[in-house]
């Protein structure tokens, strides 16, 4: 059997995806970015082939993506996240139904995607210019309010009122408002469902800017957050799919490039 590694290095995360010949995945491993991507995707990578029972010769093609593709060198190409995330999307949901609107939420950037029939990218849109509506916000916003980020699904559901508004396009203004929130004493939970629903605001607005169509699934680490999600899905008024390991969604759809490049490379 042979295999195929897809290798996402994002901002804040490095995410590695291990498929097989059938494009099935058999494992993944995910680790913090830190300063040092180089050193920490290989590591990584050592990491989840140990547990696998495999050695680097098992695997016969790479693809890196995401923000330091560049930097993994001794991968056999390098593709842009947005491919990759389509293409992952649609085989994690292939016994969901059909893909075609992508949210996706990343450590330091929010996309919105739109695929066609066959699943081809038609249109995107991104927001990388500010942290407001990123992971990393939602975890400047739990150290504010003193709780741990994985908290913040659970007290969306225990907000009792209606979810305070938070206007702020700026992460840094943003964070000065919950702080003043807190300071007219609105309870945790109320914050942290307004947080949400401006999260969502933001999204919503990506999402119609390459347009709304049936089949939406959201990835990311933030899709964990269950309370982010119901947001999301009260503003949008429709439902979204999440798959089973949202966070490894753009290195499983490397590693299903590296398949189909493999084939093509060597006429399979």
């Amino acid at each position: 059997m042979k295999y195929f590694a897809g290798i996402d290095i994002g901002s804040t995360a490095i995410k590695i995806s291990i498929a097989d010949e059938n494009k099935d995945l058999i494992g993944h491993k995910i680790s913090a970015s830190g300063s040092m991507f180089y050193k920490y995707a290989h590591e990584t990578l050592d990491a989840l082939l140990n547990e696998l029972g495999l050695i680097k010769e098992d695997i016969v093609y790479t693809v890196a993506t995401g923000y330091g593709r560049k930097i993994f060198k001794e991968a056999n190409e390098n593709i842009s996240e947005i491919t990759a995330n389509a293409i992952g999307a649609r085989a994690a949901a292939r016994e969901h139904g059909q893909i075609k609107t992508i949210i996706n939420i990343g450590g330091q950037d929010s996309k919105a995607i739109s695929l066609d029939d066959e699943g081809s990218v038609v249109n995107f849109a991104m927001n990388d210019r500010c942290a407001a509506g990123t992971g990393k916000f939602l975890d400047a916003c739990a150290m504010n309010l003193e709780i741990g980020v994985e908290e913040l699904g659970n007290k969306h559901f225990e907000s009792t009122g209606t979810p305070l508004s938070i206007n702020s396009t700026c992460a840094v203004f943003a964070e000065s408002e919950i702080i003043g929130l807190l300071g007219n004493e609105h309870s945790v939970e109320d914050i942290v469902c307004g947080v949400h629903y401006s999260i969502a605001k933001r999204i919503v607005k990506l999402v119609k800017r390459v347009g709304v169509k049936e089949g939406i699934y959201f990835d990311g680490g933030p899709a964990l957050n269950a309370g982010l999600v119901n947001a999301i899905e009260n503003e949008l008024g429709k439902k979204i799919f999440i798959p089973r390991y949202p966070q490894i969604t753009t290195s499983y759809g490397a590693a299903i490039i590296g398949i189909d490049s493999y084939h093509y490379e060597n006429k399979l």
